[in-house]
């Protein structure tokens, strides 16, 4: 198993996922090599405001397969289960199930070709239809139990259509393929019955209020998140470092000022016209230069410090599962550890352009004591937009002529641009591994994400880059959870 996934998540945009255990210790970093042609910089583009929306994590309990007991028949035995274990279990199959049709949603609406896009439509009705059933057959009879079951019960069938509405709408046009459309379509109307008429999950005014059903929907989501997302404690760091540096940077502006002004007195003899533009000036350039001084301080001292901690507890038990440090910041190349510039050494020579490197690090500490029942690890997501990045790329302006019995002609050519990536991983006391990346991207999308073969003397780690990942589906495990 990879311990690492890469995978495309939307037009412009790249995932990374991975899962620890109770006790690890890893250490991930990322090294964005942005070609200097791109115009992407500390002066273009600011680290924090990056990470606040650019950057987006996802941290929750994992667990494959097999550790879904829900739909085996012995789970819903109250001799063996209390409630609050049969909701975490709800919670956890309800959550990973409602992320792998997503996951699986995206992954066919990047599809262009019309046979291979309605073949994996039409696999994935057959899951969702199987899923379900083994779903609602374990149905608890007791109503303390079957309101919990209810309420993910009316969000998966909801989601389930919302996901097919969503990739049919995407759909390659074809007429060949009208039998797959029709069974996706008749999965969603019976979906929509079953929710509406049979089970009267909704109201009459919440079915006809698109506001409504939404963010009714939003709130089951929130609810079956509940002791399988982790909660989340962000806090910046040097806070009280930043005022210091504040108040030195001022501190020492304002002690040349005073030193000019007691200079200028001392040259201009009384209150003049002269002395007064002199002082004027001299204050001047205080406030031109006071910011840069300040910022120019502030980077050098918080050069290599972490930017944010964050602490993940358990919603349910409020207990600290695992705590992290965040580093974000443009890096000099004298800063790039060695081994990482080797990797990028061996670069076909005319890929050897000019970079700005963005370097992103997460160091992980996970408590080691056991997770709750049926929880074996925690799986974190961090999805990186390069929204940002390609505000600052140009348009494709060039044209490639041809001819052809005597007729010329032009094709209009898109400016590509090729981000490289470089992946370090550690864990615990052990030997770094490292991975590289070819990002190829334009103005609008990415291209293709690759991965480039390492020195021999540096150790890969075991990673995938590949657009059609299932990498959390239960496509992949529901053979494995026959009750």
């Amino acid at each position: 198993m990879a311990k690492v996934k890469v995978k495309q998540e939307e037009a412009l945009s790249i995932k990374f996922s991975h899962q620890m255990a109770p006790g690890d210790q890893r250490t991930f970093d990322l090294y964005f090599y942005l070609p200097t042609e791109m115009g992407i910089g500390s002066h273009t583009l600011d680290e924090e405001e990056y990470y606040h929306s650019g950057i987006l994590g996802r941290r929750s309990y994992y667990s494959k397969g097999l550790h879904l007991p829900l739909v085996q028949s012995r789970f819903i035995s109250l001799n063996k289960r209390t409630m609050e274990e049969f909701r975490l279990y709800l919670n956890l199959f309800a959550y990973q199930f409602a992320v792998a049709i997503e996951t699986d949603g995206k992954e066919l609406r990047q599809k262009s070709d019309a046979s291979e896009f309605y073949l994996a439509l039409d696999e994935l009705c057959d899951v969702v239809v199987q899923l379900l059933k083994k779903f609602r057959r374990n149905e608890p009879s007791d109503p303390k139990w079957k309101s919990y079951f209810e309420h993910a019960d009316n969000y998966l069938s909801w989601f389930c259509e919302q996901q097919l509405l969503k990739i049919l709408a995407h759909s390659p046009r074809s007429s060949d393929f009208s039998e797959v459309k029709d069974k996706a379509l008749d999965l969603c109307r019976s979906e929509n019955y079953y929710r509406e008429q049979v089970c009267k999950y909704n109201s009459m005014q919440t079915q006809q209020d698109a506001n409504r059903i939404s963010n009714k929907m939003l709130l089951l989501r929130r609810l079956i998140q509940q002791g399988v997302v982790l909660k989340e404690e962000l806090k910046p760091l040097g806070i009280g470092l930043k005022k210091f540096v504040t108040g030195l940077a001022t501190g020492l502006v304002m002690l040349v000022v005073s030193a000019l002004i007691i200079k200028a007195q001392g040259f201009f003899n009384g209150l003049t016209l002269t002395l007064v533009l002199t002082l004027a000036v001299i204050y001047g350039f205080r406030e031109i230069f006071k910011e840069d001084f300040r910022n120019a301080m502030w980077r050098f001292i918080q050069r290599g410090r972490p930017r944010w901690s964050r602490i993940l507890r358990d919603t349910s038990t409020q207990a600290i599962v695992a705590k992290q440090l965040v580093w974000l910041e443009f890096m000099r190349s004298q800063d790039i550890p060695d081994t990482v510039s080797e990797i990028m050494k061996h670069r076909n020579s005319q890929n050897k352009v000019d970079s700005t490197v963005l370097h992103y690090r997460i160091a992980t500490k996970v408590a080691n004591k056991p997770f709750e029942a049926g929880y074996s690890e925690i799986q974190e997501q961090v999805n990186f937009s390069l929204v940002p990045f390609a505000r600052h790329l140009e348009r494709g302006k060039a044209k490639i002529y041809k001819e052809s019995d005597g007729n010329i002609s032009n094709e209009s050519v898109e400016r590509r641009y090729q981000v490289n990536l470089v992946a370090v991983l550690r864990d615990g006391k052990q030997q770094p591994e490292y991975a590289r990346f070819k990002v190829t991207m334009n103005r609008s999308s990415i291209v293709e994400i690759t991965e480039s073969k390492l020195p021999d003397n540096i150790q890969p780690f075991t990673s995938e880059a590949d657009s059609n990942l299932h990498e959390e589906t239960l496509v992949v495990d529901h053979h494995q959870v026959e009750p």
